[in-house]
């Protein structure tokens, strides 16, 4: 698809060979490197990189540099010219046609096959490339509605085999009893087949003798219910027939002469799912209407996902109908066909420049400049935010005398209650100070930025809510917190105040199952805060308290997404790097390091990929009712949380779990960090008892 040249190389070729997947011969020890990488680093990074593919972490390890510093080398190399990257110019000819053809009939994506000279049948190719351009959209819990046809076939004999959670393949349009090997039936169960999803069957004919046996079909319950499910699906597939002498519409003996006849009165060009249209696309309604089970093209229509996969110079005409009528959104086809389409369309605006060069986006590396912050001095900024967020929410907050490092709630705190103190260090607000109040926590001290508060304001916010009934309490489960709340334990014990402590341990990603114990607390510690100052509220007693906080921390579920760094009040630099095109799946909230980092993907595969390393451990079952926290993580706003929060509750809806009570927004925070985390509790009658309860504080309210 495309050549690498690199220019100017006079470099020895010896070195350990890292790649991927090539470990050193058993019993031999890498070859040392005998160039310092001081003639032409750049050269050599390239060299690396392109030549013997090792990643840019290999590479930072063999030249001993750090990874953003290879990032600049191989962007410089493409500066300078070193590296220089040529697409093939029949490729670069069908992306230019795909490209004037997606921007002609304003379509979401399109692809076009390059020719190849007969070597292979079309219909294969198109299926090969129909095939890989649905794999790349399903998302777990889709529902998949297919059309039927040979191209539709030929995508179903290509796909798979693979396994994508909770998806649906449902018909499209009712069935046949014909013999051909590529009905409605087999198309739909052949594409199920290859991603490994339940198939269901539309359980009635495609056409029927008369409206009054339609009518009493599509009535049936089962039959209702399935429409109802092809009409609500999330992407369909479908091929184009045409209305010429030798199409589909005669040889598959679902239309007879006379119907087709009247719709080619009506100047017929294309056939979607069964449906007629004309040559601008719009439908055409006659006698089929009546008889004809299946989705409309209206309801087609509002599918959010349409792709069609169709082929041959013969096509032209339909396809072209079926894109200026709007009811694709993808389209799959192939170079003749698609420069057919244009020429029609008068918009042979194609660049065929055989030298034309596609020049590499470099990374961004890691940058010396400072961020911009608005603080006064650095050292004073955690007491001047105290002091702001006490002048702010006065009804619910005060700072202990001699000790401005301790909040304590104005109410909440009484005789006879179950005293509740949380903490942790600052630059995650709301989170700690920011759930004070009511029905939640009865204190919280704080830390400087991301660091532990000290015992002594620990112990003074014990002794403040020491009601008789003892004291619990919770925090993140990390080292320096452990250290100095043990502490403060030990210090209000030698005081005679009985102190129980929780962990929260709700991030999935910091330790595997068998080691839950390990885990951090991040987000989902405003659901365990919750229930917690609930119980406490009922006055229930410490032991009784710490039971429901356990749970609700064993049933609490967090992933978070990291897409760009935050950065320090007392140095204003950035506490990690990430590339411009990368994100880092389960990061912490301090920058710990996650799980993965891979290019950055939209929205909802982002979500699906936090939500299944959360679904393969959390014990939910149809019918169960789950919490949903979408938090974010400092930047990231409220319209790309909501965007997230509508697939969590598909892929929610597609297992039949409900969400019974939904928060969006800042909750827990990494400074200015972008990026979001979903958190899930698993609830039961108690838990949902708790959550509902209650509560006021400054960052939130349950009335």
């Amino acid at each position: 698809m495309f050549k690498l040249i690199i220019t100017n190389v006079k470099m020895e070729k010896r070195y350990a060979t890292r790649r991927a997947g090539r470990p050193a011969s058993s019993g031999e020890d890498p070859e040392p490197i005998p160039l310092r990488f001081r003639d032409d680093p750049h050269v050599w990074a390239a060299w690396l990189y392109f030549r013997d593919g090792m990643t840019q972490n290999g590479i930072a390890e063999v030249m001993g540099v750090s990874r953003a510093t290879v990032n600049g080398y191989l962007a410089e190399a493409r500066a300078r010219g070193i590296v220089s990257i040529n697409i093939d110019p029949a490729r670069l000819g069908a992306v230019s046609v795909a490209q004037a053809l997606k921007q002609r009939f304003q379509l979401a994506d399109c692809v076009v096959i390059p020719t190849d000279g007969g070597a292979r049948p079309l219909i294969t190719r198109l299926g090969e490339a129909g095939a890989a351009v649905l794999q790349s959209l399903l998302r777990p819990g889709d529902t998949l509605a297919v059309a039927w046809g040979r191209t539709i076939m030929a995508v179903g004999a290509n796909i798979g085999p693979m396994r994508i959670q909770d998806v649906s393949v449902i018909q499209a349009t009712g069935g046949t009893t014909a013999t051909f090997d590529f009905s409605p039936e087999l198309c739909a169960s052949r594409v199920a087949a290859g991603i490994g999803a339940r198939c269901i069957n539309l359980l009635a004919p495609a056409v029927v003798s008369n409206a009054v046996v339609r009518d009493v079909l599509v009535n049936e319950p089962i039959v209702h219910e399935q429409l109802e499910i092809a009409r609500r699906a999330d992407k369909l597939i479908f091929g184009v027939c045409t209305t010429g002498a030798g199409s589909l519409i005669y040889t598959s003996g679902l239309f007879d002469q006379a119907d087709a006849a009247y719709y080619l009165r009506l100047r017929g060009t294309a056939v979607v799912a069964g449906r007629f249209m004309d040559e601008n696309g719009t439908p055409l309604h006659g006698p089929l209407d009546d008889r004809m089970i299946g989705l409309s093209l209206e309801e087609i229509a509002r599918i959010k996902v349409r792709i069609a996969v169709a082929g041959g110079i013969d096509k032209v005409s339909a396809i072209r109908a079926c894109l200026k009528g709007g009811h694709a959104t993808i389209l799959v086809t192939d170079e003749v066909t698609a420069r057919g389409m244009l020429k029609a369309e008068s918009a042979s605006d194609i660049t065929n420049d055989s030298q034309r060069r596609a020049d590499g986006t470099p990374e961004i590396g890691r940058t010396s400049m400072k961020t911009k912050k608005l603080i006064n001095d650095p050292n004073a900024i955690i007491e001047e935010m105290l002091e702001g967020i006490v002048a702010a929410h006065p009804q619910y907050l005060r700072q202990l005398e001699q000790h401005p490092r301790s909040i304590v709630a104005r109410t909440g705190p009484r005789p006879g209650k179950v005293g509740l103190v949380i903490g942790g260090g600052s630059g995650h607000e709301p989170m700690f100070l920011g759930f004070v109040g009511k029905g939640l926590a009865d204190a919280a001290a704080v830390g400087n930025v991301f660091a532990s508060p000290p015992p002594d304001p620990i112990y003074e916010c014990a002794k403040a809510v020491d009601g008789g009934a003892g004291v619990l309490f919770m925090y993140g489960n990390y080292a320096g917190d452990v250290m100095n709340f043990d502490m403060a334990v030990e210090m209000a014990a030698a005081d005679g105040i009985k102190v129980h402590t929780v962990l929260t341990t709700d991030d999935v990603a910091s330790a595997p199952p068998e080691r839950k114990k390990e885990r951090r607390g991040v987000a989902g510690n405003f659901f365990i805060f919750k229930v917690t100052g609930a119980a406490c509220d009922a006055m229930w007693s410490l032991d009784e308290c710490e039971r429901a906080a356990r749970k609700a921390n064993d049933r609490t579920y967090t992933m978070g997404v990291a897409l760009a760094p935050c950065s320090l009040p007392h140095t204003l630099k950035h506490n990690f790097e990430i590339g411009p095109g990368d994100m880092e799946i389960g990061m912490g909230i301090h920058g710990e390091p996650g799980v993965a980092r891979e290019p950055l993907k939209n929205a909802d595969a982002v979500t699906d990929e936090i939500l299944d390393r959360i679904f393969t451990e959390m014990p939910a079952k149809r019918g169960d009712k789950v919490a949903l926290l979408v938090n974010s993580l400092g930047s990231t706003p409220l319209m790309e949380l909501y965007v997230m929060n509508r697939r969590v509750r598909q892929r929610l809806d597609a297992k039949g779990i409900s969400i019974h009570a939904t928060w969006v927004g800042n909750y827990c925070t990494s400074l200015e960090m972008a990026g979001a985390s979903i958190s899930l509790m698993l609830l039961d009658g108690e838990l949902i008892q708790l959550l509902d309860r209650p509560c006021d504080c400054a960052m939130f309210r349950v009335p």
